[in-house]
């Protein structure tokens, strides 16, 4: 089996999960969320309040979906208990970002400023003009989120100018040789 996909999904207080045929649905403090389950993956409530799923037979793909889908389920309890969040950092002179009731505005270098509105599901939380927090109770939509703001001024690998995650390591390089 699975490693991980024979864990328990174990659910705390406040949180509610209705299963209909393939569809999940997890409820909690936070908001809704909802999945399809794969047609060989199936989930059952056990005696002790957790849950489990299972799978139809061995071929490998129904392992990497076993796998999958018991992830899924165990980071959609934890996003609507506790939400997920991604920290960035803006680097560079003069870069910044402003919150503009929902969406961020960044300076970034470009001649105009950089209006990044905020996707369903997601809200910003602005610490300083240089870091940031990316909310939400989904995992998904949330690195998405992340990805795309990295995207607007991707991480200079020779001055360290752009914007990047709060732990992330970028590799320097050494500039030209002079003579």
């Amino acid at each position: 089996m699975s490693r991980v996909g024979k864990k328990l999904v174990t659910v705390p207080s406040g949180v509610e999960i209705n299963i209909a045929g393939k569809k999940v649905d997890v409820k909690g403090p936070k908001g809704q969320l909802s999945i399809d389950l794969p047609e060989t993956i199936s989930i059952k409530k056990n005696e002790d309040g957790t849950y489990s799923l299972e799978r139809a037979n061995e071929e490998s793909k129904n392992k990497a979906l076993h796998g999958l889908s018991r992830s899924l389920v165990a980071n959609m309890v934890t996003g609507v208990t506790d939400g997920y969040a991604k920290t960035l950092e803006i680097t560079g002179t003069g870069y910044r970002v402003v919150q503009k009731g929902n969406d961020l505005e960044f300076a970034l270098g470009y001649s105009h400023p950089v209006l990044f509105p905020a996707p369903a599901g997601i809200s910003f939380k602005v610490e300083s003009p240089t870091r940031f927090q990316i909310l939400g109770i989904d995992k998904q939509a949330v690195g998405e989120a992340a990805a795309k703001v990295r995207k607007l001024r991707k991480q200079d690998p020779y001055k360290g100018k752009g914007i990047r995650l709060e732990n992330e390591v970028i590799r320097r390089k050494a500039g030209k040789a002079g003579k």
